[in-house]
């Protein structure tokens, strides 16, 4: 049973006025890096993930909804036979995902997911935010858009960065030499963190900079109740890199012992 009694939380600390929330400024920096096929974790672990975790095989169908969809990796994964409608705040994003679209199922539009949507469709079968909700400040509204407009019985999946062990400037790897072991250290975890990130580090100051919000566990399992949701699973995944060299034993175990990704699927009520 999930508790349904949380602590209230203090307010986000206030970010520099640079920092934007939108991708827009850094849409071809972020296009060029993922790609039509997805970058490496995209391929082998979030799009079989989302497959797995929704049970679509290849004559699959149904229709899905994408929230903050990119330039549509997502898309270009599903089975032929599933409709597809992607929505994202950066026009650059959408624009290369309509380039790169074949199948007439699928279609994309610009907006903002964290307010009312213009969709008049209310039934889709499944609803995604793939690796963008930290990314966005009105996130519990994005919840409340996805329960919206899934049909009956319908399944959001969110896919996170690890919201324990990957909080942006408050965890790092660290090594006990003693101990040969490589471990994660976590400065921060339970308050609400609005924490900017420079996209070209070694440009200083001229670097496009976004935003990343960090939020406990617990906060999305009240948002997901909180819109009427059930959690029916949750899965987290490990890199399947490996390393070599003298360290690699230490860095390995550590890989395997600590998850990049958090995978949570809900179903509406």
């Amino acid at each position: 049973m999930i508790n349904k009694t949380f602590p209230k939380k203090a307010p986000l600390k206030n970010a520099p006025a640079h920092a934007e929330t939108s991708w827009e400024p850094v849409g071809n920096w972020y296009n060029g890096l993922v790609g039509q096929e997805g970058h490496y974790y995209h391929q082998r672990l979030i799009l079989p993930g989302v497959m797995r975790m929704f049970e679509l095989g290849k004559n699959s169908s149904g229709a899905l909804l994408d929230l903050a969809c990119g330039q549509g990796v997502l898309a270009r994964g599903l089975p032929n036979a599933i409709s597809y409608t992607g929505v994202d705040i950066s026009a650059t994003l959408i624009k290369s995902a309509k380039q790169t679209s074949t199948n007439k199922m699928h279609e994309f539009h610009v907006g903002d997911v964290s307010k009312q949507l213009s969709l008049q469709k209310r039934d889709y079968t499944y609803a995604t935010v793939i690796l963008a909700l930290q990314n966005i400040e009105g996130a519990e509204k994005v919840i409340q858009n996805a329960m919206h407009h899934l049909g009956p019985k319908g399944k959001l999946l969110l896919i996170l960065n690890h919201p324990c062990f990957r909080i942006p400037r408050q965890s790092s790897w660290e090594i006990d030499d003693q101990k040969k072991i490589q471990f994660r250290r976590l400065d921060r975890y339970f308050s609400d963190m609005k924490i900017p990130i420079q996209m070209h580090p070694g440009k200083g100051e001229a670097s496009a900079s976004t935003l990343s919000f960090h939020h406990p566990l617990s906060t999305y399992s009240q948002w997901l109740f909180n819109a009427g949701f059930q959690i029916t699973k949750i899965e987290e995944w490990c890199s399947d890199k490996v390393s070599t060299g003298k360290q690699a034993k230490m860095e390995n175990r550590a890989r395997e012992e600590f998850p990049l990704f958090m995978a949570i699927l809900a179903t509406k009520n």
